[in-house]
């Protein structure tokens, strides 16, 4: 017994660890160690059964209880009053521990129904919906049509062919588990034979091939909230595909899809949109009407705005369905050059330009920073 490490650091845990700590820290190890991960690793086994060990006797409230109290004495069956030997597989032991852990492998599957069968989840679903930007803004109800099951009729929902029944499954004896051994590990898995049913249906109803349920559709009314975006997803519990052996349904997720507005790009819970002004009003300034969801309002210009200036007008976003703030309408300015000009038009925009020029740079903005950049880059 010298020769034992402490359990306690063996799983790396102080004395007054809680059970969960216990038991997440012998996962972790038990993870770490175990021999299908490292195989040819003598080390690595000899871990492995070093940790089991020590979960085994500190999982056990009798047996931690003697442990603290006697060291390793108390639980050595050798020894008077010792809690039992290293190895078994009861209740709150290492089988418990390391279904969890498989459980975490291999799949949602878990313990229940009539003769510890083995039920399993469904799998989860999802349906992509699109919507516009209005409907996303302002919030809808939406009926959704998806496939569901339902009990097959015929057979009553046995899987069975009328006026036969199922059978105990001969290999697991109903329980839907058999066990496997290989050396000092042993595990439970579900029943290859009757895939954990603990019934095998040698007659099976022509209506639903042995399923017990048919396929089948439902109308689901989908509420959207006010401000949902892109890419979000609305979980409608329980409207998955069936579990497994009577296991619970799982979940429908449906995600949501922006339809390409005309005006409007959306950035979080931001807008922004193109206004296009003729040159004549970006010169002179004045009112341009520009568009919102709820309809439009009027901005004023000033006197020489520029293609590519910027307005922003606040609360005229969306509503988030998260901030609960609403964001702002960003208006981005593109001054339009006139097309098919009469030649009165181009007589006056030539005079336009001349006079433009006799002013010098004091009528161009950008011209002397743009003509230097050029400057610099020739230089």
């Amino acid at each position: 017994m010298a020769s034992k490490r402490d359990y306690y650091e063996v799983l790396g845990v102080p004395k007054n660890a809680s059970d969960d700590e216990i038991k997440k820290a012998y996962r972790k190890l038990a993870m770490k160690y175990h021999p299908d991960r490292n195989q040819g690793d003598a080390s690595a086994e000899t871990k492995f059964k070093e940790v089991k060990e020590a979960y085994e006797m500190l999982s056990d409230a009798e047996k931690r209880q003697a442990y603290d109290q006697f060291g390793h004495a108390g639980v050595d069956p050798n020894m008077r009053g010792g809690a039992g030997a290293a190895g078994g597989f009861g209740a709150g032991g290492f089988a418990d521990a390391f279904g969890d852990i498989f459980g975490d492998i291999f799949g949602q599957a878990r313990r229940g129904g009539g003769g510890g069968r083995q039920v399993y989840r469904g799998n989860d679903l999802s349906y992509a919906m699109e919507i516009t930007l209005e409907e996303a803004a302002e919030g809808k109800l939406s009926q959704i049509r998806i496939p569901s099951w339902e009990s097959c009729s015929p057979c009553g929902g046995s899987g069975a062919k009328p006026g036969t029944s199922a059978e105990t499954c001969s290999t697991c004896h109903g329980s839907g588990q058999v066990q496997l051994r290989q050396g000092f590990f042993s595990v439970q898995q579900t029943c290859p034979h009757c895939r954990g049913a603990g019934k095998v249906i040698k007659d099976p109803c022509t209506s639903c091939h042995g399923q017990g349920k048919v396929r089948n559709h439902k109308t689901l009314e989908i509420n959207i909230p006010a401000g949902i975006d892109d890419g979000m997803r609305i979980r409608s519990a329980g409207n998955g595909e069936p579990g497994l052996n009577g296991g619970p349904a799982g979940d429908l997720f449906i995600e949501i899809r922006l339809k390409k507005h005309e005006v409007f790009d959306r950035d979080g819970d931001d807008l922004h949109c193109e206004v296009s002004i003729p040159m004549t009003t970006a010169a002179l300034g004045g009112e341009v009407e520009v568009p919102t969801l709820k309809g439009s309002v009027t901005i004023d210009l000033p006197e020489g705005t520029q293609s590519g200036k910027q307005f922003r007008l606040r609360s005229q976003g969306v509503k988030g369905v998260r901030s609960g703030s609403t964001g702002d309408l960003y208006c981005h300015v593109k001054v339009e050059t006139p097309v098919k000009l009469t030649e009165h038009q181009r007589k006056l925009l030539k005079d336009l330009d001349d006079s433009l020029r006799k002013g010098g740079q004091k009528h161009s903005p950008s011209d002397k920073g743009w003509t230097d950049r050029i400057r610099d880059f020739f230089n």
